[in-house]
């Protein structure tokens, strides 16, 4: 990349030099276990000069193929919006192909400043034999869901795996100095170090995220001067072993064992993956310039340097630790851990962030999902996650008692990611890039068949320790499936039975129902119609509030949602109706803050009234039906002072919160639901009061439409959520009635609750039954 300026120049070191700690830290300790998990079972006689030299061509080539050209000089490119990860390939394919299942899909989410990523363009595309095929069938689009899914699966039991692989390697080299029946201790040790690390998960990496690049760089340059010094002292002529000639002499002479064996050539490219996963921190040259210049040269010393120990030491363990120097051995261990400890950092953030984009877009039950504002953007912590993340590692590190079992495990479920995301990686090079099928084909035929070819030398790997990967992705994938598939059911059952907008005109302009005072905020999957939730209600207790608000949370395709750009306000009814509508709209990778959304909604209402009655002149701002971008308007936030209540009441000296006046509500009811507030949440925010700072309409129905909406903020807003009872229907199929009975109301009742992930107030909430059949 050619730097213009050397502003742009100091900014690209200054995140290379970041990359270390958060990037590259899976894969810089790929050595501890490379060769250890090479040289297992059968290969472990192989200790010639041959088939150290075949080894070693087979690690260099592999990891100069999938990581090198690969990852970071092609895949790098294939990022949205700045972002990576399987979940930006699949939001470009939703975009750009039409191939996602996402309900509540608008015109308007195509106008996001962000839905369009720089370099692609969906309109005015050559015709596709693959894009009809896909767009036009429902199956298609279902089983590339299944692959995504697969995908996040596989990042998930990684996040299980590379914690427990990465400390038990580190302080493997205990074995060395401790006798056999102290090998216990090494697992103690392992244990108390992932106990440690995941205890510590809630306080962020942000106070020790400085440290990580140290660390990583330290390690890198320490395991490459220990390379330099392995080559000269022991065998100089390694590095003939790079020609592929070698490869040839190694599969000659080991067979079906250097068949099997790939399955551990392979784990010199895991963590990988973090590269394109990680990319939305960084940017692709900061990434180029720390894997060209540091970590690949680093890595290949190392190798280069262990070969040439083993070649001329045939006796001596296959142990990371017994290629170091014996007065560098407790610093490497002591540096090793470490470098591990980052390493497993970088998995576990990535696997929170992981599970809250699977949650973002329907694919996982709810969760509680906690993001500090001192945090790096985009890292979040999820606390069941967490705690289910460490009873695993501790469950797979005590189980096995050995690297050899963990990597068979690591490796199965890293080489079915990396060929999953070649296989994404495809379609968009055809589908998003516009390029040929026939270019397409190559890239997956190249790529593609190296590793069907380790994988299926991990699938033999199998029964010994590979089966815990496969268990661990079979169960994510099971949740994750079923989740989405009740999910959208209740949604397709919502949109079914959901109210039409002629039912609301014809019951007059009172709607046959008393009106309270204050608001009422309908929460809705649907972007459109009356949720059945509204007239359940009526059904039950003819009465509702003066101002009526439907709400709809939806994830857009796209990482990141602009905050002036994310309300979309329309009306629903006439204006006499009182009836609004809200679709807050959120990218995948966004953290929802909703500590000031009732003001920020009131706010949003109010500018949408003025710039209806000025004929929605706004040039920034778009139409889709009777919703609009209000935030984009130049006067937003201009029309309203907010300030908070001042009229404490003698408040200051006693515990009673003070009294909000002027309100259709009678003082009693008023003062009786202040101190209900007051007992339940001490720690309530105070309320705020608005103040309307332009008193001049040309309409006088403009002004009284305001002014009753303060009137109803004043009095007081109330959550309507549906707390709903799903069954399957009586003549479904037993597999249905056991997905949706059986697992999805399990999952349902073990989750998180809406309120609690919405943030939304107990005092203030209602919960209106409602049973569905799907």
């Amino acid at each position: 990349m050619q730097v213009d300026s050397k502003g742009t120049c100091k900014q690209i070191l200054l995140l290379a030099y970041q990359s270390f700690g958060i990037v590259y830290g899976d894969l810089s300790i790929s050595p501890l276990y490379v060769y250890k998990s090479t040289f297992s079972g059968r290969l472990h006689n192989f200790h010639n000069e041959d088939a150290i030299f075949g080894a070693l061509s087979l690690i260099f080539w592999t990891f100069t193929l999938l990581s090198l050209f690969k990852y970071v000089v092609i895949l790098v490119n294939a990022d949205d919006n700045g972002e990576g990860g399987i979940f930006s390939l699949y939001a470009l394919l939703c975009r750009h192909a039409k191939c996602g299942l996402l309900p509540n899909h608008q015109a308007a989410d195509e106008e996001l400043s962000t839905y369009h990523a720089p370099g692609y363009s969906s309109r005015n595309t050559p015709s596709s034999p693959l894009r009809s095929f896909v767009e036009s069938h429902k199956n298609a689009k279902t089983g590339l869901l299944l692959v995504v899914l697969l995908g996040t699966a596989l990042v998930l039991s990684l996040g299980v795996l590379t914690p427990a692989i990465s400390v038990l390697s580190s302080i493997d080299g205990l074995q060395i100095k401790l006798p056999d029946k102290h090998g216990g201790l090494v697992v103690f040790i392992a244990c108390l170090v992932l106990i440690g690390h995941f205890v510590l998960q809630y306080c962020g990496t942000y106070k020790v995220a400085f440290m990580f690049a140290p660390i990583v760089i330290l390690w890198l340059l320490s395991i490459a001067a220990v390379g330099i010094y392995n080559i000269i002292n022991w065998n100089p002529r390694v590095y003939q072993a790079l020609s592929p000639y070698y490869i040839y002499k190694f599969f000659r002479e080991t067979g079906k064992d250097g068949w099997i064996s790939l399955a551990g050539v392979f784990l010199c490219v895991t963590g990988s993956q973090a590269i394109f996963q990680d990319l939305g921190q960084f940017t692709a040259a900061s990434i180029r310039l720390a894997f060209c210049f540091v970590v690949y040269p680093c890595l290949v010393l190392q190798y280069l340097g262990w070969a040439a120990f083993l070649s001329r030491n045939s006796s001596a363990p296959i142990n990371f630790f017994a290629s170091i120097p014996e007065p560098l051995f407790w610093p490497f261990i002591v540096l090793a851990t470490l470098a591990a400890i980052v390493a497993s950092q970088a998995v576990i953030s990535a696997t929170f962030s992981t599970v809250k984009q699977c949650y973002a877009l329907g694919c996982f039950p709810r969760v509680k999902v906690v993001h500090k504002s001192r945090w790096i953007r985009g890292q979040v912590y999820i606390p069941e996650i967490n705690w289910v993340l460490m009873i695993l590692c501790l469950a797979v590190t005590v189980g096995f008692q050995d690297t050899l079992c963990l990597a068979n495990a690591y490796g199965l479920a890293s080489i079915a990611l990396t060929f999953i995301m070649t296989f994404l990686a495809t379609l968009v090079i055809n589908l998003v890039w516009h390029q040929s099928l026939i270019f397409a084909l190559l890239f997956i035929l190249f790529f593609g068949s190296i590793e069907i070819i380790y994988l299926s030398s991990a699938c033999v790997q199998i029964p010994k320790g590979g089966w815990t990967s496969v268990m661990l992705t079979a169960v994510v994938l099971v949740i994750m499936f079923v989740w989405h598939y009740g999910r959208r059911r209740r949604y397709l059952y919502d949109q079914h039975n959901k109210v039409s907008m002629k039912w609301i005109l014809n019951q007059g302009p009172g709607l046959g129902i008393v009106r309270a005072p204050g608001i009422g905020l309908i929460f809705t999957a649907l972007a459109n119609g009356v949720p059945a939730t509204f007239t359940h209600f009526l059904t039950n207790l003819p009465a509702f509030y003066q101002v009526v608000v439907f709400i709809c949370f939806k994830t857009v395709p796209v990482p990141y949602v602009p905050h002036k750009e994310r309300y979309l306000i329309g009306r629903v009814g006439p204006k006499s109706h009182r009836i609004y509508r809200c679709i807050v709209r959120s990218g995948y990778k966004d953290v929802q803050d909703n500590v000031d959304f009732e003001n920020d909604l009131l706010m949003s209402i109010i500018e949408f009234i003025y710039l209806e009655a000025e004929g929605f002149e706004n040039p920034d701002g778009f139409v889709d039906g009777w919703l609009a971008v209000v935030r984009t308007s130049e006067k937003f936030g201009k029309r309203l002072a907010m300030s908070e209540f001042d009229d404490m009441e003698e408040s200051s000296s006693s515990s009673r919160p003070p009294f909000i006046g002027s309100s259709s509500r009678s003082p009693a009811l008023q003062k009786l639901k202040s101190l209900y507030e007051w007992e339940s949440s001490p720690n309530l925010r105070p309320p705020v009061q608005l103040k309307l700072l332009d008193t001049k309409f040309k309409h006088s129905q403009v002004k009284e439409e305001l002014l009753e909406l303060l009137e109803a903020k004043s009095a007081g807003i109330s959550y309507i959520i549906g707390h709903s009872r799903i069954k399957a229907k009586f003549n479904a199929s037993f597999l249905k009635r056991f997905v949706i009975n059986v697992m999805y109301s399990f999952l349902r009742k073990n989750c998180r609750s809406s309120a609690v992930v919405l943030n939304i107030p107990r005092v203030c909430l209602i919960e209106v039954g409602m049973n569905y059949y799907l």
